[in-house]
């Protein structure tokens, strides 16, 4: 149950890169992204917060001339009740609250565009940094912080493997021993790899449409 519970976390802390698509999904399936809510005022400010670097990820993917290179910072926050949906695919229980990550995004726009339009190509960001609150009824939050470099695998137009490369975990002892026996599983088996590259499609094709007119010829 322990080794579960500890992927999922670890999930968590992925989704935060592809977070800026996460929003509302075109489909309700197992991707990290999955969640037809409505929003409090403060997810509606997250999100729109995000809109920019959604939209510059987008241009990189989907627009051929270069440009500027991506660099911002996004947030997520994840519900308690939107944790516990997926981790029941595991059929184990969410035990702590809601979880909030924050994360600064790094990407180079003509290695993502260049692998999005190659037969196959593999794209390695650059090291990144999440940093998650995660909240307990009636205590301050547990801060964790993970590094990860990722690579994401292109053919055809579509993401086929995605592995985090996990690097330093620093947190509360409990949260930090679960997060080190899950990304070291996950950097031995890439358990996540499948999860990941859902997610990275379901952003370059339905999440960049929503926000098409933001992206689209710049």
């Amino acid at each position: 149950m322990l080794n579960k519970l500890a992927l999922i976390l670890a999930a968590t802390l992925a989704a935060a890169l592809p977070a800026v698509a996460a929003d509302t999904p075109a489909v309700d399936t197992a991707t990290l992204s999955s969640s037809k809510i409505d929003l409090t005022p403060e997810e509606v400010a997250e999100r729109e917060g995000r809109r920019a670097c959604k939209a510059a990820l987008c241009a990189a993917f989907r627009n051929p001339a270069n440009g500027q290179n991506v660099a911002c910072t996004v947030k997520k926050s994840l519900r308690k009740e939107q944790l516990e949906k997926i981790v029941s695919k595991a059929k184990v229980s969410w035990p702590w609250g809601r979880v909030v990550c924050t994360a600064d995004l790094k990407a180079d726009r003509a290695a993502l565009s260049s692998a999005l339009a190659a037969a196959k190509q593999a794209v390695k960001f650059a090291p990144h940094t999440v940093s998650c609150d995660i909240e307990h009824d009636g205590e301050a939050p547990s801060k964790i912080t993970a590094e990860m470099t990722p690579e994401v695998t292109f053919e055809k137009g579509k993401a086929t493997k995605a592995v985090m490369n996990w690097g330093k975990v620093e947190g509360p002892t409990l949260v930090k021993g679960l997060m080190w026996t899950a990304t070291a599983t996950d950097n031995t088996v890439n358990v996540l790899g499948s999860m990941i590259a859902a997610d990275v499609n379901d952003f370059v094709t339905a999440k960049c449409d929503e926000v098409k007119t933001d992206w689209q010829g710049k």
